[in-house]
């Protein structure tokens, strides 16, 4: 069970984890009626799925473009535990942000909004809206109480919704920024390992022998500490770069091997999702 916001008079979008593999939902509104619905086409990389309802001429909200500012009020809609409609307040807690340590599980979860509306399980794929009632994100992720958070949740910006929802509507799948690379945490003891001089970056761990990276020389081991002129800390951080790239674009990178700095370019290639 998740939450949905209308798209188009005959389509909703949700995250991709609310319908996870089923092609056949069921959709409830808030008037109290339901409808069957078709997942037309998701997108795992931003944790999106657009669905077709077999109810039309539903009421579409308007999908702000341009970025919320911490401090802005936002209102967080769903159906958190099935409380169906409920409304939380809140305001923009910060933008841009990555959820530490989510890479192994998901690429999904950077570049997202901040919010300390209250986000439950059930709200998933809700809308977050501004005091106008435009959509400034949809509601994918929190950090539980037992992680000792409070009110820490996650929102995909409403410019990336529409874009990848009109591709997803338009072609069936959604393209990516692609390096070519599978990526790891730099610990302490792989630090040392390795022989590597710097106690940040992102860890190398596995290279496409055809893709960007495999081109542009880096290896199974490197350290990246800086993209596209973005200092990196950590894989999402990496993974965060990344998304403001396109494909084709020649990016410049550093990365430590062993005690050595080098700079390399690449040349960013292109993946469906």
């Amino acid at each position: 069970m998740g939450s949905g916001v209308v798209l188009r008079p005959d389509v909703v979008v949700t995250n991709q984890h609310v319908v996870g593999t089923q092609r056949e939902v069921t959709i409830a509104y808030a008037d109290g009626a339901r409808s069957p619905g078709t997942v037309l086409a998701t997108d795992t990389i931003t944790d999106l799925a657009v669905v077709r309802t077999d109810r039309k001429n539903l009421p579409v909200p308007q999908y702000r473009n341009d970025l919320p500012r911490p401090g802005e009020r936002a209102l967080a809609i769903g159906s958190p535990l099935g409380f169906e409609n409920s409304v939380t307040a809140g305001i923009i807690s910060g933008l841009h942000r990555e959820i530490p340590g989510s890479a192994g599980q998901t690429q999904s979860l950077v570049d997202l909004i901040q919010t300390d509306a209250s986000i439950s399980p059930g709200n998933s794929g809700g809308a977050l809206l501004d005091t106008q009632g435009r959509v400034v994100g949809i509601n994918e992720a929190y950090i539980p109480p037992a992680a000792g958070a409070v009110s820490l949740g996650f929102a995909i910006p409403s410019a990336t919704v529409t874009d990848i929802a009109d591709q997803l509507l338009t072609k069936g799948t959604a393209t990516h920024p692609y390096l070519g690379i599978s990526l790891g945490r730099l610990t302490p003891d792989i630090q040392q390992k390795l022989g590597v001089h710097t106690d940040h970056g992102a860890l190398v761990l596995g290279i496409d022998q055809s893709g960007p990276a495999a081109a542009s020389g880096i290896r199974t081991g490197d350290v990246i500490t800086e993209f596209a002129g973005t200092p990196i800390r950590s894989v999402e951080d990496l993974l965060a770069a990344l998304r403001h790239t396109q494909p084709g674009q020649k990016v410049p990178a550093t990365l430590i091997r062993a005690d050595t700095s080098q700079s390399v370019t690449l040349t960013i290639g292109s993946r469906t999702g």
